[in-house]
């Protein structure tokens, strides 16, 4: 069950990013979680399977109640599926369900978990690392950020200029050379692990170290802040490598739907 252990952190993550915002809601409805920021961008706008499914047309009930929770506040959303709360014989079927309800797949992201991190395979480059507390910083973090992820500027500072949200679970932090911010980490710890987001660094300081650098260093300050040492993720294809030499470990499947 450590799949649990992803999915739970990952919806803690949108909670954390939702639950302070005017424009944020978070709510329980018949086995669906949303957590919404209530901004254009749909992917900050996401449902959850709160429980495991039992079949198509239980699938089928609970994107429709997502989707008339999200139309009827006119905003574009998405759902992320933790695919081992489906059954095996769903697993297949599902894209086409979530088709024929509007839902486009928008990206499959590996699940990752690692009962402790690795030692670095090699000289990690010394890199000044800053916390995520002032305006200088936020913004820091939303200029790699929207580079990394290709998510319009406005968009990434509508979540992440939030001041109340750096106050929350959600932790982030900026690492400079020079004086310059060219990579970016931020941790949620719950559900007995410390959730890895938001790792970027931008095209220019790739394959020198700086992302795991910065990576590390955020995970042992929540390592250190809450004596947990398990740690979790979702994989782009550009972080599988580093992630696997890392010691991290895939147990499941996120797929994320999106509706516009």
């Amino acid at each position: 069950m450590e799949f649990r252990k992803v999915e739970e952190n990952l919806r803690h993550s949108f909670r954390a990013l939702a639950s302070d915002r005017p424009s944020g809601e978070v709510r329980e409805i018949a086995g669906v979680s949303i957590a919404s920021a209530g901004t254009p961008f749909q992917m900050f706008n996401a449902a959850f399977l709160a429980s495991p499914v039992t079949g198509p047309e239980d699938l089928e009930r609970r994107i429709a109640t997502a989707r008339v929770h999200f139309h009827v506040r006119d905003l574009g959303w998405s759902f992320w599926v933790c695919a081992d709360l489906l059954p095996p014989k769903l697993q297949p079927r599902a894209e086409r369900i979530f088709e024929r309800n509007g839902l486009r797949m928008a990206v499959q992201l590996p699940g990752m978990c690692a009962e402790r991190l690795l030692p670095p395979r090699r000289a990690l480059p010394e890199i000044e690392v800053r916390r995520v507390a002032d305006e200088s910083t936020r913004l820091a973090f939303c200029d790699v950020g929207c580079v990394c992820f290709h998510v319009p500027l406005n968009w990434f500072r509508e979540i992440f200029l939030c001041t109340p949200l750096w106050d929350s679970d959600f932790v982030g932090y900026v690492g400079y050379v020079n004086g310059e911010p060219v990579a970016t980490a931020a941790t949620v710890t719950a559900a007995g692990a410390i959730g890895v987001y938001n790792v970027a660094t931008l095209p220019a300081h790739r394959r020198r170290g700086h992302g795991e650098a910065v990576m590390r260093h955020a995970v042992e300050k929540a390592r250190q802040e809450s004596g947990c040492e398990r740690t979790i993720l979702q994989a782009t294809e550009h972080g599988l490598p580093l992630y696997l030499s890392m010691g991290y470990r895939t147990v499941t499947t996120v797929e994320v739907y999106a509706f516009e």
